[in-house]
C-alpha cells in the first residue's frame, strides 16, 4: 500500500516526467537494450524506430501518476495492457529488469533534481503498478491453461490455408502441429504470432485479430500488408505475404484481449471499422448473428473495392439476415465501383451522416481501425450523445488513442 508521502510525491512531479518523458523513455529503452539484448526478440522494433512506443510509454507513466489516487479510473486500461503482456508472455522476472532501468533513466535524464525521495516513491509506485499487473496477468494465464485447448508460452501451428481476401488483405488459417484442439475465445480477441525477420536477425511478435468464429480447430488471423510510406513496411507482415506458405510453421501465443462483445446480450451492437480494422468485428458479427432476433450495424470504410476485403461475403450475410445492416464508404472508389451496389456512401465514414441507422437503444459501440479513424468516430459517437462506457476500442502496437 502506498504511503500519503508517496502519492503525493509522484503527482508533484509528474508534470515534470511529463515534460521529460520522451526523453526519459528514450533513454530508458536504449540501457533496456544495451543490458537485456535478448528483450528486442519482445518489444516492436519498428515501433521503436518510428518513437511510437517511446510515446505510448511516457503517456501510460504519466496517466498512472495523475490517477495514483483513483488507480481504479485505470482498470480498464491495465485490463487491456495485463491481455497485451500475457499474449506476448511477458513473466514476473521481466518486472525488475524494466523498473531498474526506468528508474535509473529518470534519474539520468533529471540529474540532481531527481532526489532520492522522488526516486524512492516512483520505485514504490512503480513496484505497486507492477503487482497489480502480474496478479491480472498470472490470472490470464491459468484461465487460459485450465481450459480445453489452452495453453500457456508458444505453441507451434502450421499454414494451413492463406487466401488472398483483398490486393492488400491475406488470410492465414492456422491449425496446431500437434493434431490437438485450440480453445475457444471471445468474438473480437486476437493471438499473437511470433516469426524470425533476418533482416533484424531477430525474433519479433505481433498481435492479429482472429477473423472467424471459434472452431476448436483452427484459427484465421487476415494480415495487411504495411507497405511503408511514411514508415517503413512492416517487417512482420511482409514476411507472412511474401515468404509464409501453406506447410510452414509458426508460433502462436494463446488468444487473449479484453475488446469483444457480450455474447449473451441481446441488446444491439454498432461496429465501426475502417480498412483492416474489420478484421476483428468478422468474428463479432458471425457470432452475433447466431441470435436471429439481435440487431447488428456494420459501418465500414475503405478506399474502393480493389481493398476492401470480404465484401462479396459481407453483402451476402446482410442479404441474408433481415437485423443486420451493411453501411459501406468508399473514399476514394474506382470507376467501376458503383454506387448503391459495392458501396452506400463516398467519403470518410461519417456516423452524422447515418445517425438515423445507428442509435439503437442500449446499443454498444465498437470501434476498430486506425488511430485517426478511431479518435475521429470516438468523438463524434460521443458528439452524438452516446456514453463513454458504451464505446469500446482496439488499438494494437502502442496506443495513442487515449490522451
Amino acid at each position: 500500500m502506498l504511503t500519503q508521502k508517496t502519492k503525493d510525491i509522484v503527482k508533484a512531479t509528474a508534470p515534470v516526467l511529463a515534460q521529460h518523458g520522451y526523453d526519459i523513455i528514450k533513454c530508458f529503452y536504449t540501457r533496456l537494450f544495451d543490458a537485456h539484448p535478448e528483450l528486442k526478440n519482445v518489444f516492436n522494433m519498428a515501433h521503436q524506430e518510428q518513437g511510437q512506443q517511446q510515446q505510448a510509454l511516457a503517456r501510460a507513466v504519466y496517466a498512472y501518476a495523475e490517477n495514483i489516487e483513483d488507480p481504479g479510473s485505470l482498470a480498464a486500461v491495465l485490463k487491456n495492457i495485463a491481455n497485451k503482456h500475457a499474449s506476448l508472455g511477458v513473466r514476473p522476472e521481466h518486472y525488475p529488469i524494466v523498473g531498474e532501468n526506468l528508474l535509473a533513466a529518470i534519474k539520468e535524464t533529471l540529474g540532481d533534481a531527481a532526489t532520492d525521495d522522488i526516486i524512492s516513491a516512483w520505485a514504490q509506485a512503480y513496484g505497486n503498478l507492477a503487482d497489480v499487473l502480474m496478479g491480472m496477468e498470472s490470472g490470464l494465464y491459468e484461465q487460459s491453461a485450465e481450459r480445453l485447448g489452452g495453453w500457456t508460452g508458444w505453441r507451434t501451428f502450421v499454414v494451413r490455408e492463406k487466401r488472398p481476401e483483398s490486393s492488400v488483405i491475406t488470410s492465414f488459417i492456422l491449425e496446431p502441429a500437434d493434431g490437438k484442439p485450440v480453445v475457444n475465445f471471445e468474438p473480437g480477441q486476437y493471438i499473437s504470432v511470433a516469426v524470425d525477420v533476418p533482416e533484424l536477425h531477430l525474433q519479433q511478435i505481433r498481435q492479429y485479430s482472429l477473423s472467424d468464429m471459434p472452431n476448436g480447430h483452427t484459427y484465421r488471423i487476415s494480415v495487411k500488408r504495411e507497405s511503408g510510406g511514411t514508415y517503413p513496411p512492416g517487417y512482420v507482415s511482409c514476411l507472412l505475404h511474401d515468404h509464409v506458405n501453406v506447410g510452414d510453421e509458426i508460433k502462436v501465443a494463446a488468444p487473449y484481449g479484453s475488446f469483444h462483445i457480450d455474447v449473451d446480450a441481446k441488446t444491439p451492437i454498432v461496429l465501426i471499422s475502417g480498412g483492416v480494422g474489420l478484421t476483428p468485428m468478422i468474428s463479432m458479427l458471425k457470432r452475433a448473428i447466431q441470435d436471429p432476433q439481435r440487431q447488428v450495424v456494420f459501418v465500414h470504410g475503405a478506399r474502393n473495392s480493389g481493398v476492401h476485403a470480404m465484401r462479396d461475403r459481407l453483402r451476402e450475410t446482410a442479404n441474408t439476415y433481415a437485423n443486420f445492416k451493411l453501411v459501406v464508404f468508399y473514399d476514394d472508389p474506382l470507376p467501376q465501383d458503383i454506387e448503391g451496389t459495392d458501396y452506400d456512401l463516398k467519403g470518410l465514414v461519417d456516423v452524422n451522416a447515418i445517425k438515423g441507422a445507428i442509435l439503437l437503444p442500449d446499443a454498444d459501440y465498437y470501434i476498430c481501425g486506425p488511430v485517426p479513424f478511431m479518435r475521429i468516430q470516438h468523438d463524434a459517437l460521443k458528439h452524438l450523445g452516446i456514453h463513454e462506457a458504451r464505446i469500446h476500442y482496439e488499438v494494437f502496437g502502442p496506443d495513442l488513442f487515449a490522451e
